[in-house]
């Protein structure tokens, strides 16, 4: 899971080089998506795993066109009527959602110990992005994208309990890239068609989002999602934002002030802890 969230926590990174190279959000997700699969697929075939089929294949696409395309909708949406740090705030407010519904559909027990680590990672979570201004709309459509993820995440779990996490990433973003090129063909349609990559420095960051951000990170999310739980999982998870912080500081000279360092040390502190305590049962 750490390298699932070392992975995801390089994805504003490589989205910002993308964007100032002049690619637009469809440009960097449709082919992210897509050569994310293809490289997903070949491993998967190398290593000689089992294809999913009937109601699981069909859950497994329904998690990549509808769960992966709905959330990033909902998520990009929520950054026109609100400050990309309140927006990134909302996301992370789903391990709180999926502690819920872990709870409620998948058996696992929160007692007072994990409640509290459960808050006091969301202290930390609000010190390392800091609060921001948005709408009502950007609050609602921020908190949408974390539902979403939340439910993606236990369905996930559920989903995956018997499935090769390499073959079930690369049909989940296949149907991620089908559901955003039809998205893509219709701004076409509508004249307002995507800008890809065309120089070196567009490619580069969207490659990085495909190998990096997308078959990298997925798989080892869902590999971490079967050994370790969906609330497990969740939490470990916020590691992301810390990342995508320090990175930010490194690659694009963002200044990481005090208050950060100190969130990002309770949510790392928190992560290790949860790390060691697997999550009670029912």
């Amino acid at each position: 899971m750490a390298t699932s969230a070392a992975a995801f926590g390089a994805l504003p990174i490589f989205a910002r080089l993308a964007y100032a190279a002049g690619v637009d959000l469809y440009g960097i997700l449709v082919p992210r998506f897509a050569f994310g699969a293809a490289v997903l697929a070949l491993a998967a075939l190398a290593r000689g795993a089992r294809w999913p089929r009937g109601r699981t294949l069909l859950a497994l696409l329904a998690m990549g066109a509808l769960g992966y395309a709905g959330q990033s909708f909902l998520y990009f949406s929520a950054l026109k009527h609100a400050d990309a740090s309140l927006v990134a705030l909302l996301l992370y407010s789903f391990p709180f959602i999926v502690a819920v519904l872990a709870a409620a559909f998948l058996g696992e027990r929160l007692d007072a110990a994990r409640v509290g680590v459960l808050l006091l990672a969301g202290a930390g979570l609000v010190m390392t992005i800091g609060g921001g201004h948005g709408t009502a709309a950007g609050v609602a459509l921020g908190l949408g994208a974390a539902l979403v993820y939340a439910v993606y995440i236990v369905v996930g779990s559920r989903v995956l309990s018997a499935v090769d996490p390499i073959a079930a990433s690369s049909l989940i973003c296949a149907a991620a890239a089908a559901s955003y090129g039809v998205l893509a063909g219709a701004g076409v349609l509508a004249g307002a068609g995507p800008r890809w990559p065309v120089t070196a420095a567009g490619w580069l960051p969207v490659i990085a989002l495909a190998l990096v951000g997308t078959a990298l990170a997925i798989a080892t999310f869902f590999a971490g999602l079967r050994l370790l739980g969906a609330t497990l999982t969740s939490v470990l998870s916020t590691l992301e934002p810390v990342v995508s912080v320090t990175l930010a500081a490194a690659v694009l000279g963002e200044r990481i002030g005090a208050m950060q360092a100190l969130g990002g040390a309770i949510v790392i502190g928190t992560a290790i802890w949860l790390a060691l305590r697997p999550p009670p049962r029912a």
